[in-house]
């Protein structure tokens, strides 16, 4: 039930999931509402320009109020994968722009992506496991240093990676993305060439999109082509990879890896992920941190300050037809 009676001939609204009082420097010409999924709607949804998707609360949540909101110019998501949301295109008016996060989960993101690695190296979940059992067990585990590291998915997220791997003395970095390119750090290698570069790494960090050129990427052949002993580290979308493949090759303990996402995701009780060989598993905590919530601020109040001048929106992933 909306608290809001006033019908879609009221003043433009932007939902936002972040309280607006706490957002300085909004910009004037909008009327704002707080809105972070909760089951009441803060206004008529009909009266709604620019909506900011609610952030972890689901699918289902964030595309609720989409077909009551004609007047909808903006979706603007909190997260840089948009792969959930796609599905409302078809739901919104001509002329509405889906907007990423690109950029604000960057930091955090690539600082999980090197705990994970240092993590399932280094086997801090068996030290603590022995911590809890009271045991002393001094073990070698292999070192970040000297290791060759495959970043699959070289955008800003990967680039953010390699900035955090930089003073860790790897043999190398090498990068891959969808084509060919060069960066200040040397070349970016296109993603055809990922049957030949995979035999040397140690590290593999999936960092790509979701799209369907990338869904099941990590397949039976190409977990297959990893090294005996590589660490496989996923902070992507867990479709990126197949999971039944993977299972294999961690049962058979030829491979380790460390998840940040998972398919399928949440991941139940009682999946064999859960007790697999060799994996650590976190629940996609890639962008949740300290740094979000002032980044998704700056993000917001920049996003809105250019939608209220008609400039150019950032990040637009599509606009419906």
């Amino acid at each position: 039930m909306s608290a809001d009676h006033s019908g879609s001939t009221g003043p433009a609204v932007a939902w936002l999931p972040i309280r607006p009082e706490k957002i300085d420097g909004l910009p004037g010409g909008l009327e704002y509402a707080h809105w972070d999924g909760g089951p009441d709607f803060p206004t008529d949804p009909a009266r709604c320009v620019f909506y900011a998707v609610p952030y972890l609360k689901g699918t289902a949540v964030s595309l609720r109020p989409l077909p009551r909101m004609p007047r909808l110019r903006v979706m603007q998501a909190l997260t840089a994968g948009v792969d959930d949301l796609l599905p409302a295109l078809s739901v919104l008016p001509a002329g509405a722009r889906l907007c990423s996060a690109r950029g604000l989960h960057d930091a955090s993101t690539a600082e999980l992506a090197l705990t994970l690695v240092l993590a399932a190296l280094r086997d801090v979940p068996g030290f603590v496991r022995n911590q809890d059992a009271g045991r002393w067990r001094q073990e070698f585990r292999p070192a970040l240093a000297d290791r060759s590291v495959l970043i699959v998915g070289y955008g800003a997220i990967g680039a953010a990676v390699e900035d955090r791997l930089a003073p860790f003395e790897c043999a190398r970095v090498v990068r891959v993305a969808r084509s060919a390119r060069t960066v200040a750090r040397g070349p970016v290698h296109a993603a055809a060439d990922l049957p030949a570069l995979l035999p040397d790494a140690d590290v593999v960090i999936l960092v790509t999109p979701l799209t369907e050129e990338t869904r099941g990427l990590v397949d039976a052949g190409f977990l297959a082509r990893m090294k005996d002993g590589a660490l496989l580290v996923n902070v992507s979308r867990g479709p990126v990879v197949d999971t039944a493949a993977l299972l294999a090759e961690l049962e058979r303990g030829r491979l380790c890896a460390a998840l940040d996402v998972t398919d399928p995701e949440p991941l139940p009780p009682g999946h064999p992920l859960w007790t697999a060989p060799g994996v650590l598993i976190t629940p996609h905590v890639g962008g949740p941190s300290s740094a979000f919530l002032p980044r998704a601020k700056a993000l917001l109040r920049d996003q809105l300050a250019r939608f209220v001048l008609d400039e150019p929106l950032r990040n637009v992933v599509a606009v419906v037809d």
